[in-house]
């Protein structure tokens, strides 16, 4: 098992950028795609983006691209999301995750592993 730690959440104001940062430990973080949820306050965790296991394809849902983006550094066994032109739509709390079922699913049902989540917090 890998555990999962998020951190660089934050409150930030529309038109903003904000670096989450995700550190894996406990198991070869390289072996596996890596991705990032969030779950709105009332709303049902969704897919944000997800990178495979050396970076080289990555996919993102339709609502962030163009403004996220997602990298890692498997070196550093981290995982980073960086978001620009946030938008108030963009509050919630993201998660990140690993698992290799991720790229294919782009759903939970391929995640093995979880962060606890860092709030992300766009205000108007």
């Amino acid at each position: 098992q890998v555990q999962l730690v998020e951190s660089g959440g934050g409150l930030v104001q529309a038109g903003g950028s904000l670096r989450l940062s995700c550190t894996a430990s406990g198991r070869t973080f390289s072996t596996y795609a890596m991705g990032w949820f969030r779950q709105a306050a009332g709303k049902e965790r969704e897919f944000v983006g997800t990178i495979s296991w050396n970076g080289g394809t990555v996919y993102y849902a339709d609502s962030v691209k163009g403004r996220f983006t997602i990298s890692r550094d498997n070196a550093e066994n981290t995982v980073y999301l960086q978001m620009n032109s946030l938008k108030p739509e963009d509050t919630a709390v993201y998660y990140c995750a690993g698992g290799r079922g991720i790229m294919r699913t782009m759903t939970s049902d391929g995640v093995e592993d979880w962060g606890k989540g860092t709030l992300v917090t766009v205000s108007s």
